[in-house]
């Protein structure tokens, strides 16, 4: 009898094995896939990147992790700091943090950052010299980092960015101003910008096609890295009647402005155009509501509340659950949705071979919280559109009544601009 019940067991609990999802079975056994992430953690555009990229893997995870030809195998997250977006510390650091990441902790992949351009344009070499396959999610908005691609593109192949970059946010930006110029009658323009790279070349070349589209650009302001003090900028906006205040920042500091622009009273409107500040979701009680009708851009959907696909909210939502805390701005749903397109191309590729998984990322045609998702043939760009159906959407909001309301592009907007009450319609 015991043999009887002996046997019977064992044909149950082969049964039980036959039924269980080959995938979660392989992954048990798989040597994890390492991501290392340079990103500076100190810094929204840091801490949110790596929030979501801890997301995605542990979705994937639990899903019996990542098909390599056949044998599934689970990711592990390495966040290393970078500093790169703290005031003086130099490029150096940065640099370290991806070396580290490549020999210490043997990353397979890199995703993240470094998150200033000028740090990660420094770590195009290093990427290039141990052959890792890298995907820019935050930060770096420079049109220098997919041109370098472009020009050499055998030795800087490896290198991808998933999120959108300083051109394509002019480009929205002045579409924008141009729907608020048909709406309120407003054109004069005055440009504040952080003193960093990016800034100061996305500044220069609003003002000159602002200029070129009816606006009168009254000024440029630059600050550097750290300013606690924009009174005197705000004063000449005043002075020269300034309507919009055109804001490319992200350093925290750029909260002080909306405090102080509150209190002037200054009867210009002012639009984020990169404000890190203005795209957190404590925004409105770090300001004491002092930011209400400031707008920001955030790069891309799902980093405020839209339907632009079916997987935005359920993005926004699965984010907001596991860090008690909204999507916090630009590194957000990017971050999330390279680790998915990172995963997709190594299961086309079969392998974690560097040139093969570069070849299964040029092919990328997937749906995201932001849209669809291709990259330039030789740049790496992901390709932006102004519909969230043909491209990678960006998503421009406005601080109204304590909520983030998504104001452009029209495709996925949920509200429309207010003015400040004292400031009045043309």
């Amino acid at each position: 009898m015991k043999r009887t019940w002996l046997g019977f067991l064992m044909v149950v609990l082969s049964l039980v094995l036959m039924a269980l999802p080959a995938k979660a079975a392989a992954a048990a056994g798989g040597d994890p896939i390492v991501i290392g992430c340079p990103l500076s953690t100190a810094y929204l555009y840091g801490w949110d990147a790596e929030r979501a990229i801890r997301l995605a893997v542990e979705e994937i995870n639990a899903k019996g992790g990542v098909n390599v030809g056949g044998s599934f195998r689970p990711l592990k997250v390495e966040v290393m700091d970078t500093r790169d977006l703290e005031p003086g510390v130099p490029v150096s650091e940065a640099l370290l943090a991806v070396e580290k990441l490549i020999l210490e902790k043997k990353a397979d992949f890199i995703l993240g950052g470094p998150v200033r351009s000028e740090a990660a344009l420094a770590a195009m070499p290093l990427l290039s010299k141990h052959k890792k396959v890298s995907i820019l999610s935050t930060g770096v908005l420079t049109p220098k980092y997919h041109a370098l691609i472009e020009e050499q593109y055998d030795k800087y192949k490896y290198c991808f960015r998933i999120h959108g970059e300083a051109k394509w946010l002019v480009k929205e930006i002045l579409t924008c101003l141009g729907e608020i110029k048909a709406a309120y009658g407003l054109d004069k323009l005055m440009i504040m910008v952080q003193d960093v790279a990016h800034a100061r070349a996305a500044g220069k070349i609003l003002g000159d096609l602002a200029a070129k589209s009816g606006w009168t650009v009254t000024g440029t302001e630059i600050y550097p890295t750290g300013t606690t003090d924009f009174s005197m900028g705000l004063i000449k906006a005043i002075k020269t009647e300034s309507q919009v205040l055109s804001l490319w920042m992200d350093m925290p500091e750029s909260s002080i402005l909306l405090k102080q622009w509150y209190d002037m009273k200054v009867p210009a409107l002012p639009f984020g155009s990169t404000l890190s500040a203005a795209e957190q979701p404590g925004f409105w009680k770090a300001t004491e509501g002092k930011g209400e009708f400031c707008l920001a851009n955030v790069v891309n959907a799902g980093n405020a509340p839209s339907d632009a696909t079916e997987w935005t909210m359920k993005f926004y939502n699965a984010y907001t659950a596991r860090w008690n805390i909204e999507p916090e701005g630009l590194g957000s749903s990017s971050s999330y949705t390279a680790v998915y397109a990172l995963k997709e191309a190594i299961e086309r590729a079969k392998s974690l071979d560097s040139d093969a998984v570069v070849i299964a990322l040029e092919q990328t045609d997937m749906v995201s919280p932001y849209g669809r998702i291709r990259f330039t043939p030789k740049g790496h760009q992901v390709i932006p559109s102004l519909t969230p159906e043909e491209g990678a959407v960006g998503s421009i909001f406005q601080w109204q009544a304590e909520k983030r309301v998504v104001v452009f592009p029209k495709s996925i907007a949920k509200g429309t601009i207010q003015l400040p009450p004292w400031m009045k319609k043309k």
